[in-house]
């Protein structure tokens, strides 16, 4: 190795628009406008089966950050299937909600305010009365969603979350099931089925044989579920993640990131089954999951393992955005949803975090240039990843050094919540890792080597090391990797620095290079020289 010198949201209005506030504000403080995007909140109350939430999001734009989330038990669906109506006590506990959220709203200062409804208030015969009063404490209308509708905006939800979904996708509520087929993102069939858990049990109680029956005769009416064989399952709801949360604690999972968990369908099969017939306390966790959750979640298990052997699935993909999500995606304009949710999230981070967000695309150049140098092969989704790595590639420089790597994984996990999977988490928090820590290996970067293949480790190992020595050959600061020649020649690796910046030469930086060096099997000796 030598060493030298945009158009209208196409989607459909669900709610009407709260336009109180404008959006130049200039006392907003709650996100960073971007050109082309809105710069208030957008809330969302969904008053379903089991819960009324409100959740309120950072604007209106892709893999939008949420500012408050708050959810009420309310049952609304509780006995609707026995009795046809919700009854007074949930209705109060519902209108009580409302006008706290709608409270919350106002001094939140949204833009947008949605209010919908789903299964139970559709369903109930006091659902009207119910409406009424609810718009005027909403101060507006309330869209009563159809099966139908509520299905495609589960679908758009998963779309929101998961980059061309193409499997089944299952929404679960306390009411009711959705069902969409996705081919390449786009829905193909779509049904709603009367088999929310709370449905399940207000109707059957503990009888569970009962349960699988009812289930088995709704899913054997639906003559397109052989389309889901050997394709990934999307699982939507709270009460499937709650099951998801249960099985990361079982096996000990080194991530706590449910969405895009995946699980084996075998394997899911085995441990639902197990669930509908012993305590939750067996599998540990369960002290994770709300009380209101609890009393449903072996009727979500029993039609999550009937739905595994009707679709034969490949795996299950727990999917965290929902028909909440799903409602924001759809406002938006075609030219936004094709954008990559995850690298704009990853630029945000890098506008809000980084010493210097702008010395980002000078380390993509630089690592373009390297692989194109070294001649490594790399499909899009490595680029997509690598291309990522540099974005946040100095998220924790505020931190202590001694810590610097753990609180920039912790920033990574936390903020990756759509468009990658938990293998794309896993190799960046490795990259990141050793990025700060140089390539050790110890606990907290062996968690990660269990999610992903050994071709991974050692690219995540490459580019580390190569972040890592651009780093001491930039301090980074913008122009000097653009500056900076680099070719590999007869196995070696030559860096030319330029006239203004061959002074930067010192043992720091031949290090790193040496290091970067042998992970692209390059043993030649390190020298120093000037373009």
């Amino acid at each position: 190795m030598v060493l030298t010198g945009d158009a209208e949201p196409d989607g459909r209005d669900v709610a009407m628009k709260n336009t109180k506030h404008p959006v130049d504000d200039p006392d907003n403080g709650y996100a960073v406008r971007l050109a082309g995007e809105r710069a208030l909140p957008i809330a969302v109350i969904d008053i379903g089966s089991n819960s009324v939430r409100l959740v309120v999001f950072e604007k209106l734009t892709l893999n939008p950050a949420t500012i408050y989330n708050e959810k009420v038990a309310c049952g609304l669906g509780r006995l609707v299937a026995t009795r046809g109506k919700m009854g007074k006590p949930n209705i109060e506990r519902a209108l009580r909600a409302l006008r706290r959220f709608r409270m919350i709203v106002e001094e939140l200062r949204t833009e947008e305010l949605h209010v919908i409804a789903t299964a139970a208030v559709r369903e109930a015969s006091d659902g009207p009365l119910f409406i009424a009063t609810a718009e005027e404490i909403c101060k507006q209308p309330i869209s009563v969603l159809s099966g139908q509708e509520e299905a495609e905006m589960a679908a758009a939800g998963v779309r929101a979350g998961i980059d061309a979904p193409d499997g089944v996708a299952g929404d679960l509520g306390g009411g009711s099931l959705e069902l969409v087929n996705l081919v390449d993102g786009k829905n193909r069939s779509a049904v709603t089925l009367p088999l929310g858990g709370l449905r399940l049990l207000e109707t059957h109680g503990e009888d569970f044989a009962a349960v699988r029956n009812r289930i088995d005769v709704e899913l054997n009416a639906l003559d397109w579920l052989d389309a889901g064989r050997d394709r990934p399952f999307y699982a939507v709801g709270g009460t499937w993640r709650a099951i998801a949360r249960l099985h990361m604690h079982y096996r000990d999972y080194p991530l706590h990131v449910l969405h895009q968990y995946r699980v084996s369908a075998g394997e899911t099969a085995r441990f639902v089954r197990d669930l509908q017939d012993m305590p939750m306390d067996y599998f540990g966790g369960a002290e994770d999951i709300s009380k209101s959750r609890v009393e449903v979640v072996p009727y979500g298990a029993a039609v999550l393992h009937r739905l595994i052997k009707r679709l034969r699935p490949s795996s299950i993909v727990i999917c965290a955005t929902g028909i909440r999500e799903g409602l924001v995606y759809s406002r938006l304009a075609k030219s936004q949803r094709k954008k990559d949710a995850f690298i704009a999230t990853c630029r945000l981070l890098a506008s809000h975090r980084a010493r210097n967000p702008d010395y980002a695309d000078d380390l993509i150049s630089w690592t373009d240039r390297l692989i194109q140098a070294a001649k490594l092969s790399e499909s899009a989704e490595e680029k997509r990843l690598r291309h990522a790595a540099c974005l946040v590639a100095d998220l924790g420089w505020r931190s202590h050094p001694d810590y610097r790597s753990q609180q920039s994984v912790g920033v990574l996990e936390n903020a990756a919540s759509t468009s990658i999977d938990h293998v794309g988490i896993a190799f960046l928090s490795l990259v990141i890792y050793f990025r700060h820590e140089g390539l050790v290996r110890d606990d907290f970067s062996n968690r990660f080597r269990s999610l992903i293949p050994r071709a991974m480790q050692k690219r995540a190992r490459i580019l580390g090391a190569a972040i890592r020595a651009a780093q001491a050959l930039s301090v980074g600061e913008t122009g000097i990797l653009t500056t900076t020649k680099l070719k590999i020649k007869d196995d070696k690796l030559l860096i030319a620095l330029s006239d203004d910046h061959v002074n930067l030469r010192g043992e720091r930086l031949y290090n790193r290079f040496k290091v970067l060096a042998k992970e692209l099997s390059l043993a030649a000796p390190v020298n120093l020289r000037q373009t």
